[in-house]
């Protein structure tokens, strides 16, 4: 079953981050994806690689930097663990402390292994702020900074398109030249139905 918020505007939250300053996350207003992961615990095996992959995609790969992606990751843990855990994986991007589940309640994110720990899930974000997919894997950490490669090199794609579809609509052949401006080929163009 589809998650509830698929297709759907992501809520936006404030939360405290690991300096104890409040954070407030507001998918779309920058104009930038996000990716949104929640996690189990701070500073266990699983959770660190998950946090670790993420930090080193931010540092090394293009797409990343292109997308100019948020990542921001949440866990129920305080705020004293949550700076112990960005200061020891040396994070460098935005780790909250859910502590009353507030922002797993407005994100409907449950409990993982049959309900014996937190859930593991990730929420990539578009640019307008549209949850376009959810991976729920609590024990499978190292898909979850796969499944935000995976969204990036499609929105890019996307935006790409539109922005070739937008230039072709927007510069069209200049009038006598004879040339008619490819839009789409997968739409007839006047005339062709």
């Amino acid at each position: 079953m589809p998650h509830a918020l698929i297709n759907k505007p992501a809520p936006s939250l404030s939360l405290p981050d690991a300096k104890g300053e409040t954070y407030t996350l507001a998918p779309g207003t920058k104009g930038v994806p996000t990716a949104l992961f929640f996690y189990p615990e701070s500073g266990s095996f699983g959770c660190t690689k998950e946090a670790c992959q993420f930090r080193d995609a931010l540092a090394e790969k293009e797409l990343y930097k292109r997308t100019k992606v948020e990542i921001v990751g949440i866990s129920k843990d305080p705020v004293e663990k949550q700076k112990a855990f960005v200061e020891k994986e040396k994070l460098t991007y935005p780790i909250l402390s859910d502590t009353n589940g507030e922002a797993r309640k407005a994100y409907h994110v449950g409990k993982g292994l049959m309900g014996l720990t937190d859930a593991r899930v990730t929420f990539f974000i578009d640019s307008k702020g549209v949850v376009r997919d959810v991976l729920d894997t609590t024990v499978n950490y190292n898909a979850h900074a796969k499944f935000v490669t995976k969204w990036l090199d499609k929105v890019e794609a996307e935006d790409s398109q539109a922005a070739k579809t937008g230039e072709a609509v927007a510069n069209p052949a200049p009038a006598g030249s004879g040339d008619t401006p490819t839009v789409d080929a997968t739409v007839p163009a006047a005339g062709d139905a």
